[in-house]
């Protein structure tokens, strides 16, 4: 009942898996017969400490809000809802995600306006809903850059829905674009560069498929704490003619990825879970630092009893990202989550290296310890 609680309050596209297992259901203002509006605060905050053995090392510490977000749901009868949400970036908060969403029946759905555009298992998660809490695979999954110029939204609308007894989800949508990679342009700062610009849109798409336990909605539960036994497909492309614009060249845009989730329980120990991915970009060459190959992979066990307040979940992720500007970056993270509320509530420590090679003047090798308070309301 709580999913079901959840899926139905938390409208709030950034952050929540609609239809699964979201975050608790904060109250729910009914102004009238066909009207509802649902309030909501979600935060992370941590510690870290990063030890740089390049020639600008130290060691940094550095106490940050990484994320704060207020959200609003509003339901305008059963098919009409919309959802708003702001972060705090820069000591300002800015429109996250601002759309409307007509939800006709479980196999087919429309949402207009500012939101996530399709792409990765991992992107549709979103850093408060992964394999490890709070982690984003930023090495791997680089869709979040280009395909929105803010935390992966973008303007635009999509048609999604769950077909094949609830099995099959798809989503498939138009988009601006045109905000791929570092010194990118958007199609108005190009036009004021001088550049010959394109009217084309961005399409999107991703299928997934689930074996086990279903996981329907837009947005992806990355791992399900052992709520669920997963084993669950999936792929995602995007295109657009001449989305790279950079005073140096433009170019056509495309990307594609395929993951994988499994999660199984073990009575009376825990569950064991598994995540893998793997992305092809295409700048054109215009952008051969943003083109290339990447992997990504993740192993987790979350605990049944509890210790205390709550469960640990010890994890491991591997990514790497294999660019054609002949520069490997690869990063791994060792962790432990302590999970008292889902993702409610979560404090998380981690160990993360990560290495640059292949370019003398891009070299680096950073250690970084952290500690991360996760809270949803």
């Amino acid at each position: 009942m709580r999913n079901v609680k959840a899926a139905r309050a938390w409208l709030t596209a950034g952050a929540v898996a609609a239809g699964s297992m979201g975050v608790q259901a904060s109250t729910t203002f009914q102004l009238g017969e066909d009207l509802s509006l649902t309030p909501g605060y979600a935060m992370r905050y941590s510690y870290t400490n990063r030890e740089d053995s390049s020639a600008n090392g130290g060691h940094p510490t550095d106490f940050h809000l990484d994320s704060g977000r207020f959200m609003l749901g509003a339901s305008f009868g059963k098919t009409l809802k919309a959802t708003l949400s702001t972060e705090r970036v820069g000591g300002r908060n800015h429109f996250l995600d601002a759309f409307a969403q007509f939800e006709f029946m479980p196999e087919f759905n429309i949402w207009a306006g500012r939101l996530v555009s399709p792409s990765d298992r991992a992107n549709m998660a979103g850093p408060y809903y992964s394999m490890g809490g709070g982690y984003w695979p930023g090495v791997a999954s680089r869709y979040g850059w280009s395909g929105g110029r803010f935390v992966a939204r973008d303007d635009g609308a999509s048609v999604w829905g769950t077909v094949a007894d609830g099995r099959l989800g798809y989503s498939v949508g138009a988009f601006v674009g045109r905000t791929f990679g570092i010194g990118a342009l958007t199609k108005e700062e190009g036009k004021t560069a001088g550049l010959k610009t394109s009217d084309s849109l961005m399409y999107a798409g991703r299928l997934q498929y689930d074996f086990w336990d279903r996981a329907p909605g837009y947005y992806n539960i990355a791992n399900f704490l052992g709520a669920k036994d997963i084993l669950s497909f999936g792929a995602a492309f995007r295109y657009q003619d001449k989305g790279v614009l950079t005073t140096h060249g433009i170019g056509d845009y495309t990307g594609y990825n395929l993951d994988f989730l499994m999660e199984k329980r073990i009575k009376d120990s825990g569950t064991w879970a598994w995540e893998a991915a793997w992305y092809d970009y295409d700048t054109d060459n215009v952008v051969k630092s943003e083109q290339g190959q990447a992997y990504s992979t993740g192993l987790s066990f979350i605990f049944e009893h509890k210790l205390g307040w709550g469960r640990l979940q010890p994890f491991l992720h591997w990514q790497k990202f294999e660019a054609d500007s002949h520069v490997n970056t690869r990063q791994c993270d060792l962790g432990v989550n302590y999970v008292i509320d889902g993702y409610n509530t979560q404090v998380s420590a981690t160990f993360t290296n990560t290495k640059v090679s292949g370019a003398l003047a891009s070299r680096s090798d950073l250690d970084t310890i952290s500690v991360a308070l996760q809270l949803q309301f």
